[in-house]
């Protein structure tokens, strides 16, 4: 029977109530909040077909709030139309079914991004190979505060069926995929084919935007559909694992693939730090720093220094577009601020030539091909001939998981060229007296540019303000759910480290997801920004609050990976099983528990981070 005060599925007038009254109280105290609204301007409402929403994977995408052009011209108008699209063409949804603008993929609130729940849990209904328990383990774990999954009358639809249980038998067959490699080599021309930028007026600038605009969905319907589409060779080795009796078989398996885009520039970087160590001259200039580095270095005309710089301009070429928080063009790529990548390469001089990641990854792949015959021998003492049918195509379902990091690739390029489109058109602005800071750009929306190329100087006191309200923004720490359609107020969110957490002694054990096979003993290093990484030496156990691919140089100087948040098919440990470090994931608070310089073993075959 439906509680009274339930006026409607799925919403609890209570609790909006009750919040209310909080909201209220906050912006009475003005001590307490700050915000004269309590929500920010670009925000969506929440969907009432599909509640609840989570900041599960979606803070490992873009941490900070977006900024008000990052969201809504890459976003919006963009990213969240092929993320829709993807969902369709794997099956799981009807033309129609979602919004055309804003689709219910995912949502902003409070300037935060979030991934609808919900609406992911389309797949555990929708999929016979899949559950919804399922799902929220994979995104989840055991979190305590994980709502509840009550059916919509509209969630189950059979017609839907067949095809994708089609789209499962391409994901369980596929070995090479055309129309990704096609858009490599689109997105790579658009760097070697970009116009002189300083050349183009506002209007061409924001034209060129506008015609990278479609490039944005094209690339992420396919991202969709590889990211989607990565847990199905994970779901049948668990199933392999467990008839086995190895719960290792999953990992040990899909360990150690090659050729993951995300893993390229640590490649690169690794050999050019080879030439800064070979080399007197280049080994004095890092010592000095980096932050004027390239300019000393331009002013030498030795072999050494014209070779290293050749080197760095094919590196920022071939990689510039990567990042920290490189789905937001407010963040600057290597590219835009290229002493980022300098600061890795700093640290990885460091490591000894013992440690070359080519080697690593030919270990790691070894034992990937050993663990492979041992499955395939116990399974055919088993005489489960199914079993080992499933189990093959699983290893080609693998292959998924190399797809997944080269959409994301294509897709981080066509940002890129936005991105250096945008600041293009900031420095002009500045450089017309139009605005005072570059940035200040990002505080547009879509729909307000070609009317600031029109009479820019009438918006810059709107654009400060906002870009005042946007640092507040950025010093909040978000919900990590949004249930039943109910978004706090911004007054009642927590400052970012408000919360006290107790960290953990010698002896203790913290229990996350295993992520990347192996176990290791070495010193916690807790670095929370990969652009400054200077207390990691080698051999140290890199503690970080996530990793997104401007991480990955790093994973060349440590010994083992710890993170906070992150699923089975997470940047961290995609990377890991390449480079074959021992990796735990979804350790909650690792970063505030775990005691800097500490002492610490992690087994990235049981999720067990052990305080020596």
């Amino acid at each position: 029977m439906e509680k009274p005060w339930h006026f409607r599925d799925g919403d609890d007038f209570l609790r909006r109530f009750a919040l209310l009254l909080i909201r209220d109280y906050f912006r009475d105290n003005s001590e307490f909040g700050g915000f004269m609204e309590d929500h920010w301007f670009c925000d969506w409402e929440p969907s009432e077909r599909w509640p609840h929403y989570t900041r599960a994977n979606a803070g490992e995408v873009l941490a900070p709030p977006a900024s008000p052009l990052g969201q809504t011209f890459i976003w919006d108008n963009g990213t969240i139309v092929g993320w829709r699209d993807g969902y369709i063409r794997q099956g799981y949804f009807t033309e129609g079914e979602m919004s055309d603008f804003r689709p219910e993929v995912g949502g902003f609130f409070g300037g935060f991004f979030y991934i609808n729940l919900s609406n992911v849990r389309m797949q555990g209904v929708r999929n016979p190979a899949v559950t919804i328990e399922g799902l929220d383990l994979a995104f989840f774990g055991d979190h305590p505060d994980v709502p509840e999954y009550v059916e919509h009358p509209d969630d189950v639809n059979e017609d839907l069926t067949d095809g994708i249980l089609a789209h499962m038998g391409w994901v369980m067959t596929v070995t090479e995929w055309p129309e990704i490699e096609e858009a490599k080599e689109k997105t790579i021309a658009l760097r070697t084919n970009r116009p002189v930028l300083s050349s183009l007026s506002p209007a061409e600038l924001v034209a060129r935007a506008r015609e990278l605009q479609p490039l944005l969905i094209e690339t992420y319907n396919t991202h969709c559909v590889a990211a989607s589409s990565s847990g199905v060779a994970p779901g049948i080795l668990g199933a392999v694992g467990e008839a086995v009796g190895d719960t290792t078989v999953p990992m040990r398996c899909i360990t150690g693939l090659g050729d993951v885009d995300s893993a390229a520039p640590s490649y690169f970087l690794w050999d050019l730090s080879r030439s800064v160590r070979a080399s007197e001259e280049l080994t004095a200039a890092f010592e000095l720093g980096i932050d004027d580095l390239l300019e000393r270095l331009a002013t030498s005309n030795s072999q050494d220094a014209n070779t290293f710089l050749s080197s760095w301009g094919e590196f920022i070429v071939d990689f510039g577009c990567r990042g920290p928080n490189e789905y937001e063009i407010l963040a600057d790529s290597w590219e835009t601020k290229p002493t980022i990548a300098l600061a890795l390469l700093d640290r990885i001089r460091f490591q000894t030539d013992d440690e070359n990641p080519a080697d690593r990854h030919a270990r790691i792949a070894q034992s990937r091909v050993e663990t492979i015959e041992e499955v395939r021998n116990k399974l055919a003492s088993l005489g489960n001939e199914e079993l080992s049918g499933q189990f093959e195509a699983a290893l080609i379902a693998g292959n998924i998981m190399v797809f997944q990091e080269r959409t994301k690739t294509n897709y981080i390029r066509v940002v890129n060229e936005i991105r250096v489109t945008f600041e293009e058109l900031g420095r002009q602005s500045v450089a017309a007296g139009h605005l005072s800071d570059h940035k200040h750009i990002y505080m547009l929306v879509d729909d307000e540019l070609e009317s600031y190329v029109a009479n820019s100087a009438s918006m810059r006191a709107t654009l400060e303000d906002r870009y005042d309200t946007y640092e507040q923004l950025k010093e909040l720490e978000p919900p990590f759910f949004i249930k039943d359609g109910v978004v706090p107020p911004l007054s009642t969110y927590e400052k970012r480290g408000a919360s006290q957490v107790e960290s953990v002694g010698p002896g203790e054990v913290l229990t996350g997801v295993a992520g990347s096979p192996g176990t290791v003993r070495g010193t916690a290093r807790v670095i929370l920004d990969p652009t400054d990484p200077f207390d990691l030496e080698p051999g140290d156990i890199l503690i970080a609050p996530l990793t997104d691919p401007s991480w990955t140089p790093l994973f060349m100087t440590a010994g083992g990976v710890v993170v906070d948040v992150g699923g089975q098919r997470s940047h961290a440990v995609i990377v890991s099983r390449e480079l074959g470090l021992p990796c735990v994931i979804s350790v909650t608070d690792g970063t505030k528990r775990i005691p800097n310089g500490s002492q610490i073993e992690v087994n990235g075959s049981t999720g067990e981070v052990s305080i020596l």
